[in-house]
């Protein structure tokens, strides 16, 4: 037996070894370094002895490949609640998810203390229309504990075949009990973009996520309610509320509809050169694949002049507080609402060569000023009360409060204090938000894409009413 360990243990030393000799040398050869770091000789030999121990201690055999993958996914949810192992299922799930189509609940997610916290439904989904709320903590699927998944295994138990079901529990702070919910499976079909014309000279346009054609599909919505407007357009609203983020390009493309062409919308900062990217307000930067049609530059140029308000919560995250940024830097819209979740951070995809990858965050989000996005987020021009409750405030789920969440310097503190201190020059008092509000209002009436009960909506709207122009970008 003793021989046999031996031999694993010499095994695996020279793989891992292998691997990290690799590793080493790729790193040193990329960066220009002209010291290699020692290996870890004690840390690798420690492993070997434990994969030795559980492969011939351990109740039940375990295959290798199993200790080798949940090695991996060890060694990459411990760095941050954003990086993780895509094993070929989960890889082929997030491409198909991207592109706006695919079978499940419509939930974004995450991990915290080993159960999957709720980031956000997403809009005209099974998960929204149960009432799932950002910062409800998922702690079983079915039968089945969270506690001890990761999170693909999860996303893999709540995806399924169309109308097929699956009952979740879950915990609400100040809830006593746990919330039994069950939810039939549906094809999410994203739209990620809507538009409504509120009334004469005034529109609202909300983006649920950030996919492949958001860009498109807002440049659409916006030259057709330019066009059938009666009048000029006095006042737009873009709603990035509960809006958990999605594709770089499309943050990049919502942003160039308002901006002038050239314009920095953010920039990238990490270790390696790929990870310091500019990216403008340029076709080179929005558009994907095979498009070549610049539907931007079609748009008409009183898109970029017409005043505006974006509004966004603490569901508002990633490519949403990317666009926020970009247009309250360029003072380009008035941010109103509550501070934004905060995930500044860049996760790249790196495929492997058996048709799997690794989601590895690699930089930083920063907004045209400099200001970084990772666990401060976008702090508003004008605070909107959102109604919550002492309680309900308790679920407001922020990207500070994951375990293992990157913290930042504080090296753009002063330019944080130098934005809230430019809000009052809007000089604007909300009207007070109505005491007991029955939330059910709030749910839009047939064939009605948001409610005319909507205290933020309305407030967007006064304070467009109420000031003849607005900043724009020059």
């Amino acid at each position: 037996m003793s021989n046999k360990l031996q031999q694993i243990g010499l095994l695996v030393v020279g793989v891992l070894v292998g691997i990290a000799v690799s590793l080493n040398y790729s790193a040193v050869a990329q960066k220009g370094a002209t010291t290699a770091a020692p290996l870890p000789i004690e840390e690798l030999r420690a492993f070997t002895e434990v994969f030795g121990r559980v492969k011939s201690d351990y109740v039940e055999p375990v295959d290798d490949k199993k200790l080798i993958t949940e090695a991996i996914n060890g060694m990459l949810t411990g760095l941050d609640p954003h990086s993780a192992y895509l094993d070929q299922e989960a890889f082929k799930e997030l491409q198909v998810g991207t592109q706006g189509e695919f079978g499940g609940l419509g939930i974004e997610v995450g991990m915290e203390d080993g159960f999957v916290k709720v980031i956000a439904p997403i809009d005209d989904t099974p998960a929204a229309r149960a009432g799932l709320k950002p910062g409800d903590l998922i702690v079983k699927l079915d039968d089945t504990s969270v506690k001890g998944m990761t999170l693909n295994e999860a996303v893999k138990r709540m995806r399924g075949k169309p109308n097929s079901q699956i009952t979740i529990t879950l915990v609400r702070k100040g809830e006593p009990k746990p919330i039994v919910v069950t939810l039939t499976r549906s094809v999410i079909k994203i739209q990620s973009v809507k538009a409504k014309l509120l009334e004469p000279g005034y529109a609202y346009f909300r983006v649920s996520q950030f996919q492949e054609h958001t860009g498109e599909a807002l440049a659409r919505a916006l030259e057709k309610h330019f066009r059938e407007n009666q009048g000029p357009m006095k006042g737009i609203v873009l709603d990035l509320r509960n809006d958990p983020g999605g594709l770089l390009n499309g943050a990049v493309a919502v942003s160039a509809a308002f901006l002038p062409a050239g314009s920095l919308v953010v920039y990238t900062d990490g270790r390696t050169e790929d990870s310091k990217m500019k990216l403008n307000a340029s076709p080179e930067h929005y558009l994907r694949g095979r498009v070549r049609d610049d539907y931007v530059r079609k748009l008409p140029p009183e898109t970029r002049m017409v005043p505006m308000v974006v509004l966004v919560n603490s569901g508002s995250a990633s490519a949403s507080e990317i666009v926020a940024g970009a247009l309250q830097d360029h003072k380009r819209a008035v941010i109103m609402g509550q501070p934004t979740f905060g995930k500044g951070s860049v996760q790249t995809i790196l495929p492997l060569g058996n048709r799997t990858a690794i989601k590895l965050t690699t930089a930083r989000y920063y907004t045209p000023n400099g200001r970084s996005i990772q666990a401060r987020g976008i702090l508003p021009d004008i605070t909107l009360d959102d109604g919550a409750s002492e309680r309900v405030a308790s679920l407001k789920l922020r990207e500070s409060d994951l375990t293992k969440h990157l913290t930042d310097n504080a090296k753009d503190e002063e330019k944080a204090k130098a934005t809230a201190a430019a809000a009052k020059q809007y000089n604007f008092t909300p009207a007070p938000r109505p005491k007991d509000f029955d939330e059910k209002l709030l749910r839009p009436e047939p064939g009605e894409i948001v409610s005319k009960h909507d205290y933020e909506l309305n407030q967007a709207v006064a304070f467009l009413k109420s000031r003849s122009s607005v900043r724009v970008a020059n």
